[in-house]
């Protein structure tokens, strides 16, 4: 895409075109605040409406930003690598506003308490609806990570969310999470459920024996008249993120080569605007720009950025948009092309917060989430404790939220030590909130959620920790492979991010004695990738946790484990 000399001052200008302008309506009736909100004009004649990694949260819910979000090598200073009062400034936004706190940790309790709770299927489709009526022929893509993450999407086999996408209107998705159901239930869904509806795109997915495609790589799809294609990229590292014996048929992979013949391929049959629909993460997507040639956009998702503002990158052919939609439902994407003479001439990029206060529910989703959750309702809805604390999980290291899961496992289990992954999903909660059996499953549902205890020795616990620490800050994005650090409980211990690989981790130490590398210590976990876990007898994490808490009956303020950083402050990626 070439771009006009305006390039960058549209992305300078871009936050005050992203939904910032309630600053000034903060204390206005809901109709006037929503109106300065949510008010996009259309622009051009191509538009895609991007949302992706909701992580299957059909109510609206309260997510905290991270205050923790180091970037490596390049990306060291670079968004989405910028976390508080930084983002805010490169971003064009002021602190104590709504935009503040969509965005950003920034005075949480405060804020969440007087803007309400983000996202939920209901509002979103009346957000969905109202932009859509203002573009004439707009599609909805959604990026993956949508039927995982809740009690009703475990217990419903997926049915919830896919029922849910239908009635939203997504007209394209690609995935990961989506895998871990199983490679019979996926191709179900993509085959029955969403045949004539919803095209599920991925041209790096291919079979394992002959290669072959999985799913469409791509569809062309015209609006207003010019053909528009969308590719699809799945989450490269899911056979190792995510348990192979899912997806034992299947290879995945970044596959650069490939994604320029599909680019070309489309553009050979006349697509005029070219999109990827990606499940990388941002990191990735920016390498990936740099490297193909030929894409106007890609519009990306897994590493829960919510970035108001594109990125341009320059490669061989010109200028890529690089955006990503952040996470739960919080935010819709709104990209529209000025298309002239067969190619993209300019563009408008708004990421709109879904403030749940603001925007009506849409009755007819509404009533399908009710229709939903009727016959769980009350599982759902049983209290197990109550919190006196925020509880979280998003950032590089530790959470609250995850906190308690390694606070649980180790007292239940009698484990020395304890592993939580480091994943990115899960909702938060304020201070003096029920802690239901809902929120527990927002923090644990998958379908490989087996609690174990394991021997292990010091040398092997260091190499884990050393592991996943090179997947989160290998300064090549391509050898990143999603998540965050594990969670420890127990155990203390140094990180280095800016040192080699098998480097980053030292002082590690059980209260006041060294780690000892040939010594062994009972390890507890959860979410194992390994096959034998599943027949092994393990209970559910759920089922370890949830009698605890109730023992507990007030979950006082989680004192955060998290290991001391060498070599990374001064770092705009660290509150």
């Amino acid at each position: 895409m070439n771009l006009s000399k305006r390039d960058f001052l549209q992305v300078l200008g871009a936050a005050s075109v992203s939904g910032m302008a309630l600053g000034r309506h903060a204390e206005a009736d809901a109709a006037t605040a929503a109106n300065a909100l949510y008010d996009a004009p259309a622009f051009g004649s191509v538009s895609f409406l991007h949302m992706t990694d909701c992580h299957a949260q059909l109510r609206p819910v309260y997510f905290r930003e991270p205050n923790v979000n180091i970037g490596m090598g390049a990306m060291k200073g670079q968004r989405p690598h910028l976390v508080g009062e930084h983002l805010l400034k490169s971003i064009g936004v002021r602190p104590g506003t709504p935009g503040a706190h969509a965005f950003t940790y920034l005075d949480f309790e405060q804020a969440a308490r007087r803007y309400g709770r983000v996202g939920g299927f209901a509002h979103l489709s009346t957000l969905v609806k109202r932009l859509k009526a203002s573009r004439k022929g707009a599609l909805l893509l959604d990026g993956g990570d949508t039927w995982q993450g809740s009690a009703t999407s475990l217990w419903t086999n997926a049915q919830d969310m896919v029922d849910a996408c239908k009635l939203l209107g997504v007209d394209v998705m690609t995935g990961h999470w989506e895998f871990t159901y199983g490679m019979e239930r996926v191709q179900e869904i993509v085959q029955k459920d969403f045949e004539g509806k919803v095209d599920f795109v991925a041209q790096n997915v291919k079979t394992t024996d002959f290669g072959d495609p999985v799913f469409k790589p791509y569809v062309i799809r015209e609006i207003n008249g010019v053909p528009c294609a969308i590719i699809g990229q799945a989450f490269p590292y899911t056979p190792i993120a995510n348990p192979r014996y899912m997806v034992a048929d299947w290879s995945f992979g970044i596959q650069d080569d490939n994604l320029q013949k599909m680019v070309d391929e489309a553009r050979g049959k006349g697509a005029q605007v070219v999109v990827v629909l990606s499940h990388n993460g941002m990191d990735v997507d920016l390498k990936m720009a740099s490297r193909v040639r030929g894409i106007d956009a890609i519009l990306g998702g897994h590493t829960h950025d919510g970035m108001p503002v594109p990125t341009l990158v320059e490669n061989a052919g010109g200028k890529t948009i690089v955006t990503n939609a952040g996470s739960n439902g919080k935010f819709l994407g709104v990209l529209d092309f000025d298309v002239q003479g067969g190619k993209v001439r300019d563009f408008r990029y708004r990421l709109l917060p879904v403030f749940a206060n603001l925007l009506p529910a849409d009755k007819e989703m509404d009533a399908l989430i009710t229709r939903i959750r009727a016959p769980y309702e009350a599982q759902l809805s049983e209290v197990l404790a109550r919190t006196d604390g925020t509880l979280y999980r998003r950032g590089n290291f530790n959470g609250t939220g995850d906190q308690l899961l390694l606070d649980a496992m180790m007292e239940v289990q009698g484990a020395q030590i304890a592993f939580s992954p480091g994943f990115r999903w899960g909702t938060s909660l304020l201070p003096g909130q029920d802690i239901t059996r809902e929120w527990l499953m927002d923090m644990t549902a998958t379908t490989y959620s087996y609690a174990t205890v394991t021997e292990m020795t010091g040398a092997t616990i260091k190499t884990v920790l050393e592991d996943v620490c090179d997947n989160l800050f290998n300064p090549d994005p391509y050898y990143q492979q999603g998540g965050d650090m594990v969670r420890v409980g127990g155990l203390s211990y140094t990180c280095d991010p800016a040192a080699g690989m098998g480097r980053r981790i030292d002082n590690l130490r059980l209260g006041d004695a060294p780690l000892q590398a040939d010594r062994v210590y009972k390890v507890a976990g959860w979410a194992p990738v390994a096959e034998e876990a599943k027949s092994a007898g393990n209970k559910p994490i759920w089922d370890v946790v949830e009698p605890w808490l109730k023992a507990q009956k007030v979950i006082a303020p989680r004192k955060l484990n998290e290991p001391a950083l060498r070599n990374v402050r001064p770092n705009p990626g660290i509150a």
